[in-house]
Order: C-alpha cells, then sequence, then structure tokens
C-alpha cells in the first residue's frame, strides 16, 4: 500500500525535506503547493497577463494555486499541515478546513505557542505534533503497525 501524502503549510523551513528524507524506505510518495514563494505568486499573471491592481494580480495567483492545492489534498491519503513560527498562514487553515470537510486524515504540525489560536483546527486532526520526525513515525506505524 503506497500512501500518498500532501504536504501543505509554511515555506520558509525545511519541514518538508526533513519528512521526505525521513520517510525514505516507507511505501509513501508526496506532493504539496509550489513552495517558491514568488513563483507561486505571479504564477497567474505569468500565464494569464499581468494586472496592474495587485489586488487582482493576487487573485489570479491564488486560484491557479487552488487548482493544484485542491486536486493534491483531494487525492492524498494524509494532509499533513505545518503552522509555522513567524507568519500566520491563513492558507495552511484553509487547506486544513478543506482537507477535514472532505474526511481526510488530518496531522497538523505546530508549536505550544500555536495551541490557542489552533484549538479548532486541532481538534479536526487525527494527530497534532511538533516535529517533522513525529510526522514520520506516524507514517511508518500507519504503514507497518509497529511503533517506534
Amino acid at each position: 500500500m503506497t500512501l500518498k501524502i500532501y504536504l501543505s503549510g509554511e515555506i520558509h523551513t525545511d519541514w518538508r525535506d526533513q519528512i521526505t528524507t525521513g520517510a525514505a524506505g516507507l511505501e509513501v510518495s508526496f506532493d504539496g503547493p509550489v513552495t517558491d514563494h514568488a513563483a507561486s505568486d505571479d504564477c497567474g499573471v505569468a500565464i494569464m497577463g499581468a494586472e496592474p491592481d495587485k489586488f487582482w494580480h493576487d487573485h489570479k495567483g491564488a486560484k491557479l494555486n487552488a487548482i493544484r492545492t485542491r486536486h493534491g489534498i483531494e487525492n492524498a491519503d494524509i494532509v499533513v499541515v505545518r503552522f509555522g513560527e513567524k507568519y500566520k498562514q491563513w492558507n495552511a487553515a484553509f487547506d486544513a478546513g478543506y482537507a477535514a470537510a472532505l474526511g481526510k486524515s488530518l496531522i497538523v504540525m505546530h508549536g505550544d505557542d500555536h495551541q490557542h489560536a489552533l484549538k479548532e483546527v486541532d481538534a479536526a486532526a487525527l494527530a497534532v505534533v511538533q516535529t517533522p520526525r513525529q510526522v514520520v513515525q506516524i507514517l511508518d506505524y500507519v504503514l507497518s503497525g509497529k511503533r517506534p
């Protein structure tokens, strides 16, 4: 059984690399958003044409990114959503809600400082963790049934 994992959330640290490296040898495949911030922001105008108004510039990019995100979440067996320390990730909260609404197995990752702000998101998750290593251990357990 190969599990499809969608990695959503903050793009400013290497947590995705830690999970993919840690999961080497497990029967998993990974997908996620475009993590190059500029490429993600500018994809709409690069494909559909320039916009003089920043709102419409961002609107085009958000809609194209939503196509990718919806597809990734809908096709995932498990969705991992990471909330970072530095920025508010409204898109991550939206992705977590979308995954929960679809009945996807949801793993949420964040530090103690976000516990109160994310209490509703955490309540929808099947696991709430703080580290990429814990995510890898969950994936290994789901696939093998063996504890770390």
